[in-house]
């Protein structure tokens, strides 16, 4: 059996948690954990993970951190925990039902040839939520259109972060480098996986919006991913697929 760990970072999605759990952990995948990783949510998500690590045992885990550090260094940080405990297969998912649990199987069997699974909304058979503005639709496609195009990705969805990794390959990147710490995070990782040379698939997966609570984008977020992509033309230059 192969030991899977989706990490998920959190900030005030207390009504989520339960019914993420539930839906997880009702997929047929036993060696299936879940680490969240948790900024100190004034909702107290943090402690409802605690309280229901009793009804998952060690199938669950929770990463407690101080403060509001940002979604890349939440995700590095699990990363890494991650690895540390065993996981030979690391995800990452958002803890608001945008990204389609039930597409988790077929991530895994993917990710039996390749280094890195997409869960990706811009191939065909992909699609954003039906109930989106247009404006919001077209938002989301030129951000990703225009960091892939900056960077020359061949992937076609750069900035969703529904992802399986092999725990080889994700160790491979140079994890303490990276510093985004908004949804260009995403980005980032990918420009890091093709400078590498690791091998992808995506998978076509429809992306609705949350369920409950609020939504972590800012105009701050959207000017960092702006500016950040440029930067990473040149920060990772010595970096080459062997």
């Amino acid at each position: 059996m192969i030991k899977t760990t989706l990490v998920i970072p959190t900030y005030n999605e207390r009504e989520n948690i339960p019914p993420l759990f539930e839906a997880i952990f009702k997929l047929d995948l036993p060696e299936l954990h879940v680490l969240v990783v948790d900024d100190n949510s004034p909702d107290g998500t943090g402690q409802l993970v605690e309280e229901l690590k009793k009804t998952y045992s060690d199938r669950v885990s929770v990463l407690h951190r101080e403060g509001k550090q940002g979604l890349g260094t939440a995700y590095i940080q699990g990363f890494k925990k991650a690895i540390a405990e065993g996981a030979q297969i690391v995800g990452q998912m958002d803890a608001d039902f945008s990204h389609p649990i039930e597409k988790i199987p077929v991530l895994l069997e993917v990710l039996q040839e390749v280094d890195v699974a997409i869960g990706s909304r811009y191939i065909p058979g992909g699609s954003l939520d039906e109930n989106w503005s247009f404006w919001r639709k077209g938002l989301s496609k030129f951000g990703n259109f225009y960091a892939r195009t900056i960077l020359g990705l061949s992937i076609k969805d750069v900035t969703g972060g529904f992802r399986l990794w092999r725990s080889v390959a994700l160790s491979n990147l140079p994890l303490e480098r990276v510093r985004s710490n908004g949804y260009v995070f995403q980005v980032e990782m990918a420009f890091l996986a093709q400078r590498l040379g690791l091998t992808f698939r995506e998978v076509p997966i429809y992306f609705a919006d949350r369920r409950w609570g609020t939504s972590k984008m800012s105009l701050r977020i959207q000017l960092e991913a702006a500016y950040r992509v440029w930067l990473l033309k040149g920060m990772y230059r010595d970096l080459h697929s062997n």
